[in-house]
């Protein structure tokens, strides 16, 4: 009987000590806890996301370029939408009635409890003309925001765009942390750079009444959060370098790369045909969009990193080097102008030694010299000989940053195409192919393909005497530098001392009597450029124009390459131009005797097609 006396107690006390706990417990979360508080109020209280302040976007030289703006945008929440009244409601918005339904729909599908957003980038005028009138639609409320807008008129393709959200974005579990009507960078630096750019967002808790008008924070903003503004980025353009390319540019099809060799900055990056950046901003932006994507000249594609050409002649400095680097040649070797092996530029002196072939750009030189690197007697099956001579060509010419993505800041960049012998192979056969089948490579011709930024790459590593530093246009985040990736030093296999033999017949190329890129010498103003020129042939109309080069050649300060399409030969058009923009860079102006090229170089391609 004492027993279950005591057992009793057991089970009574157990019985209490659940209660007093419950009892706590309710306590601490009616009168203590104010969550719960938050969370049974959710209908009179009103959640505005605080989107933050997006990074400001300045040139090398603390020039803005791009801003923020305030605009407004029209939420919905579809379930609390009552008795719409849609003949008022589009009167007032002067929108469709089937654009505003359009829209709601969309919304619904979306949720119908969360906002969405029915109108976007209303102005302050036309925020004003509809915001007394809302108290009349219940369901509607405003968001305000800030919007890009631009201070300039240049680099649209580099600086991109900012736009809405999609749905499908939104499935995504990369951008969980956005909400519809949330805007992000769709391209350029404002992709690549959205998570330093959009900062963190804030949150206030608002006491609002059945109306709708606010009453007060909530519980003093004891549950707010402060939103953290973005990152500005510090780019490594020269806007005023970049403004004058584009001018140059102007009714022409091609681009323009300019690199401070030293540290892979990019000062300027052209293509052309453009459009000016705030043509994909505002209302009507989707329109706008469209019209450049079917406009047939393709203002939308960029050039220096999308479109890849054989490099031309320019490419002979790579082949040279990686036969230096072989052993196989020497700066004295001579060869003959040999027309029989293919076609020469122009009649000229012998090629006594690679300054020489370099200042005349000797076909047949270059031809020789990656035949004896190439044909090396590694095999005695001569099929077998070139695919492993080439194959360890190629592997050399690669780590000049060819046939890869170099990794720059912004989207959209291609490879380019150094192909293997496995893509010979699959073209012609296995052991069905020899040298007369790839030499056409060894004057930057044929199946190579290589975009304007890794050309001016190529004329950066040559500047250094052999290695490179990933072109960026961004040098400094917030009160950082750039990304680590862009500090890295990126070397070749060749031997610093073999650039130091091609580059005098590079400066022979521009400062000397009968070199191919005369038009582009600066030496009366001070400046010693090495350069190459180069025309690439095409098949579907006139042949390409090209020109590399930096400047000065003894302490280089700019890598550039001018690329301009069916301009013919790279002397006429795109190394006087080049020269303007090495002339603009080094001395911030042109000298009044060298303004004829501009007024030469203001006409279409065209016009700088000559017979030689």
């Amino acid at each position: 009987m004492q027993y279950l006396e005591g057992r009793r107690f057991v089970v009574a006390a157990i019985f209490l000590a659940v209660a007093l706990t419950f009892g706590a417990r309710l306590f601490y979360i009616q009168v203590l806890d104010g969550s719960y508080k938050l969370a049974a109020d959710r209908n009179t209280l009103q959640r505005i996301v605080q989107v933050p302040y997006r990074g400001l976007i300045y040139d090398r030289k603390g020039q803005l370029l791009v801003q923020n703006t305030p605009v407004y945008d029209l939420m919905v929440v579809p379930r609390e939408v009552k008795q719409l009244d849609t003949v008022r409601f589009c009167q007032l918005l002067q929108l469709p009635l089937e654009e505003v339904r359009e829209a709601l729909k969309t919304a619904r599908a979306h949720s119908r409890v969360k906002a969405s957003p029915l109108v976007q980038n209303l102005s302050t005028p036309e925020l004003a003309a509809i915001q007394d009138n809302l108290i009349d639609f219940p369901g509607f409320t405003i968001k305000a925001r800030m919007a890009r807008s631009y201070r300039t008129e240049n680099m649209a393709h580099a600086l991109g765009y900012v736009g809405a959200i999609t749905p499908a974005f939104l499935e995504k579990e990369k951008y969980a942390k956005y909400l519809p009507g949330d805007f992000l960078g769709i391209s350029g630096l404002e992709s690549f750079y959205e998570e330093q750019l959009m900062g963190k967002r804030g949150v206030q808790y608002r006491m609002v009444n059945v109306r709708g008008i606010e009453k007060g924070s909530f519980r003093d903003g004891e549950y707010d959060t402060l939103s953290v503004a973005g990152q500005d980025l510090h780019t490594s353009i020269d806007i005023e370098l970049q403004k004058y390319g584009e001018m140059l540019m102007q009714n022409k099809r091609g681009s323009i790369v300019a690199l401070d060799p030293k540290t892979g900055e990019i000062l300027a990056m052209v293509s052309a045909p453009g459009f000016e950046p705030s043509v994909l901003t505002g209302k009507g932006m989707g329109n706008r969009y469209m019209e450049l994507l079917q406009d047939t000249a393709k203002p939308l594609f960029n050039r220096p990193l999308m479109a890849t050409y054989p490099p031309g002649s320019v490419f002979k400095l790579v082949n040279e080097l990686v036969a230096l680097q072989m052993g196989v040649v020497t700066p004295q070797t001579s060869f003959d102008c040999n027309w029989k092996l293919v076609r020469c530029t122009h009649r000229h002196e012998h090629p006594y030694n690679v300054s020489i072939a370099i200042k005349n750009s000797c076909n047949p030189y270059f031809y020789q010299v990656m035949r004896t690197a190439v044909l090396r007697g590694r095999s005695t099956n001569r099929f077998e000989d070139v695919r492993l001579g080439y194959s360890e060509w190629r592997r050399q010419v690669m780590t000049f940053g060819l046939g890869e993505k170099l990794g720059v800041d912004i989207s959209q960049e291609k490879r380019g195409l150094i192909p293997t012998s496995d893509f010979y192979d699959k073209a012609y056969g296995f052991h069905r192919w020899n040298f007369r089948t790839i030499y056409s490579l060894s004057i930057g011709q044929g199946e190579m393909g290589i975009t304007g930024l890794q050309m001016a790459n190529v004329m950066a590593t040559i500047a250094n005497r052999g290695y490179y530093y990933t072109p960026h246009f961004v040098k400094g985040i917030g009160n950082g530098g750039p990304l680590p990736q862009f500090r890295e030093r990126h070397t070749t296999v060749v031997d610093p001392r073999y650039f130091e033999t091609i580059i005098p017949g590079m400066q022979q190329v521009v400062d000397a009597r009968g070199g191919t890129a005369n038009s582009a010498s600066l030496l009366d103003v001070g400046i010693s450029v090495a350069g190459k020129t180069g025309t690439v042939q095409n098949r579907h109309g006139a042949d390409h124009a090209t020109f590399a080069a930096f400047a000065p050649a003894e302490d280089p300060k700019i890598a550039i390459v001018v690329f301009i399409e069916n301009a013919g030969f790279g002397g006429s058009s795109a190394a006087p131009m080049a020269s303007l923009m090495i002339e603009k860079y080094l001395r911030g102006d042109i000298a009044p005797w060298r303004k004829r090229w501009e007024n030469w170089l203001q006409g279409p391609a065209e016009r700088f097609i000559r017979k030689r």
